[in-house]
């Protein structure tokens, strides 16, 4: 069983840029935003929103634990990102390796947002509708 570790946006986009590793196969990009799940996201994540995050664990793990790198995100990965990491890495019995981005979507759009490898459905924060 790993535990989760923090990545560094720098490292997640090295990885990302990479045109050897392929999202799905070498990594998969989690991430458990609910109603906040707007303003951009990277390319390829797959969306398991923390509200019933529990109940698609099972299905995750089924579908994803092959994958060597696995990273969990949410708004800010304070709470979200790193709870749904560690309900993660409690269940699942591979030699996966399990982050949490650090700094969250906040800080990715802030630095990557105009990066279309790295961000696709950007909107300004101000457009959001909650």
């Amino acid at each position: 069983m790993s535990k989760p570790s923090y990545i560094k946006a720098e490292e997640l986009r090295e990885i990302i840029k990479n045109k050897t590793k392929v999202p799905g196969k070498d990594y998969l990009v989690v991430d458990v935003r609910d109603e906040d799940y707007q303003g951009g996201n990277i390319p390829n994540v797959i969306n398991k929103p923390s509200d019933n995050f529990t109940d698609s664990l099972d299905a995750l793990i089924s579908e994803y634990s092959q994958i060597p790198k696995i990273i969990f995100t949410c708004r800010q990965s304070q709470v979200r990102g790193p709870s749904c990491a560690a309900a993660y890495a409690s269940k699942v019995n591979t030699d996966q390796t399990i982050h949490v981005l650090k700094g969250g979507m906040n800080g990715w759009l802030r630095k990557y947002k105009d990066d279309s490898e790295l961000v696709e459905n950007y909107v300004e924060e101000e457009e959001w509708d909650f």
